[in-house]
C-alpha cells in the first residue's frame, strides 16, 4: 500500500507541537517514574510512619458554611487530579474538534484498539476474580494506559522510534482516557444527592451558555469550573468529572465553529499549554508519590499470585497487546485501516506492550474500587508489577525491532 509523507498528511505547524508534546511528556514521565521509586523507597524505609503521616496529613477548606476536610491524599486524589481531568478533557476536545479525532480515516485505527484494549484486559481479570464480587470492583483497573510513563520508556530509545509509532501510542491513550472517564461516571458514583446534582447542572449549563455566546475569556469559565467541582465533590459523582465537564465547555477556536479566530491560540490551547507543565511535572509525579508508596512488608508468593494481582498483572501485560494488536490486524486484514508510516507488525507489537503500563489512571481507579486496605494492596501490587515487566518488555521488543526496521515502510 503506499505511504504518502507525514508533512503531507500533518502540517508542520502541528508536526512541531507534536514534537513538543512528546518532549515535555517523556520528561514528565522520567519524573513520574522517579516520584513512583521515590514512594517505594521511603514506604520500605525507616522513614515508612512519617510517609504514611504526610498521606495522612488533614487539610481543611472552610468557607462560610462550606467545609471540605480531606487527609492530603484525597486533596490529591479529589483535587489535584481534577486539573489533570481537566487537562485530558481540554486534550480530547483538541483532538476531536480538530486534530487526529477529526477525521474519520484517522480515527478507526486508534479507536477499535483502544476499545479493544479496554475489553480484552477487563476480561481476563474477570477470568481470575468473577467468584469475589468485592474483588470484581476492580475489573477496570487493567483497562488504562499511562502516556506520560510509555513515552518516559520511549525517550530511551530516542531517535529510533517513528513519529507513527508516537502519534498512535498517545491516539490510543487519549481514547482510553475517554473511556476510563465514562467508567468512572457509571461505575464509581454513588450515594447520589439530587440539591448538589441540580445545582451542578445549572452551573454547567451556565459554561455551555458563555460558549454559546462566544464568550472567549478563561476567567468566568475557571470560576465556574471551580464551583461545579465543589458540587459534584459534595453530589456522589466523582470530583474529577468536574474536571472532565469544565474541560469540554472551555472554547477552542478553529474553523469548524462560530467564534472568530483572531488570536494565535484558541482559549482551549492557551489553557492546555498553561496546564501541561504543572500536571506533567508536580500533579502526576505527587499523585504517584502519594498513591505508589506499597510497603513490602509481610508481602509473599502467595499475595502475588492471588486472583486480584494476576487478573492485573494477565490483563495489562498480556491482555492489553493482544487486544490492541489483534484489533490492528483485523483492521487491515478488513482493508479499512492500516499501520502508520514507519511502523509494521513489530513495531505494532512494541506498541502493545507500552500500553500495558498502566500506573497513573489504573492506581486512580483502585483508589476508587477498593475500599479495603487489603484488596487495594493488592491492586497496587499487580499494578506495579505489570508497569514494570510492560516497559521493560515493551522498550527491550522495540529496541530490537527497530534496530533493524526503523527506516522501512509497512506493509
Amino acid at each position: 500500500m503506499s505511504q504518502q509523507p507525514l508533512k503531507k498528511v500533518i502540517p508542520q505547524r502541528a508536526l512541531d507541537a507534536l514534537a513538543d508534546f512528546f518532549r515535555l511528556e517523556a520528561a514528565g514521565g522520567i519524573v513520574l517514574i522517579v516520584a513512583a521509586c521515590a514512594a517505594l523507597m521511603i514506604a520500605n524505609s525507616p522513614f515508612h510512619a512519617e510517609y504514611l503521616a504526610f498521606c495522612a496529613t488533614p487539610v481543611q477548606l472552610r468557607v462560610g458554611g462550606l467545609d471540605i476536610d480531606k487527609p492530603m491524599s484525597l486533596w490529591v486524589n479529589d483535587g489535584l487530579m481534577a486539573i489533570f481531568f481537566l487537562m485530558v478533557a481540554l486534550e480530547i476536545k483538541r483532538e476531536a474538534v480538530s486534530g487526529q479525532l477529526s477525521e474519520r480515516s484517522q480515527l478507526v485505527l486508534p479507536l477499535i484498539c483502544a476499545v479493544a484494549g479496554v475489553v480484552v484486559p477487563a476480561l481476563i481479570f474477570t477470568m481470575f476474580n468473577s467468584a469475589d464480587a468485592n474483588a470484581m470492583r476492580g475489573w477496570a483497573v487493567p483497562t488504562a494506559t499511562d502516556i506520560a510513563f510509555a513515552l518516559g520508556v520511549l525517550a530511551l530509545l530516542g531517535s529510533r522510534v517513528p513519529t507513527g509509532l508516537k502519534l498512535l501510542l498517545s491516539t490510543i491513550a487519549v481514547v482510553d482516557d475517554l473511556i476510563a472517564i465514562v467508567i468512572i461516571a457509571v461505575f464509581y458514583s454513588h450515594d447520589l444527592a439530587l440539591m448538589p446534582l441540580t445545582l451542578a447542572a445549572v452551573t454547567l449549563t451556565a459554561m455551555w451558555v458563555l460558549n454559546l455566546r462566544g464568550v472567549t475569556a478563561l476567567g468566568p469559565y475557571l470560576l465556574l469550573g471551580v464551583v461545579l467541582w465543589v458540587l459534584v465533590l459534595k453530589s456522589g459523582v466523582h470530583a474529577t468529572l468536574a474536571g472532565v465537564a469544565t474541560g469540554l465547555m472551555i472554547p477552542h477556536v478553529n474553523k469548524k465553529n462560530a467564534i472568530p479566530d483572531d488570536t494565535e491560540h484558541s482559549p482551549l490551547e492557551m489553557l492546555e499549554r498553561e496546564l501541561h507543565p504543572w500536571v506533567v511535572y508536580a500533579i502526576l509525579p505527587l499523585f504517584a508519590f502519594v498513591n505508589a508508596g506499597l510497603s513490602f512488608r509481610g508481602i509473599e508468593l502467595r499475595h502475588i499470585l492471588s486472583p486480584l494481582p494476576l487478573g492485573v498483572v494477565l490483563g495489562l501485560v498480556i491482555g492489553k497487546p493482544v487486544g490492541i494488536v489483534g484489533a490492528s490486524l483485523l483492521l487491515r486484514a478488513a482493508g479499512l485501516a492500516r499501520f502508520p508510516d514507519g511502523m509494521n507488525l513489530s513495531a505494532m507489537i512494541g506498541l502493545g506492550l507500552m500500553c500495558g503500563i498502566g500506573f497513573t489512571m489504573s492506581l486512580f481507579i483502585s483508589s476508587l474500587a477498593y475500599s479495603d486496605p487489603a484488596l487495594y494492596q493488592e491492586s497496587v501490587i499487580g499494578i506495579m508489577l505489570a508497569s514494570a515487566i510492560s516497559a521493560v518488555a515493551g522498550y527491550a521488543w522495540l529496541r530490537a525491532a527497530l534496530a533493524v526496521r526503523s527506516g522501512q515502510k509497512s506493509a
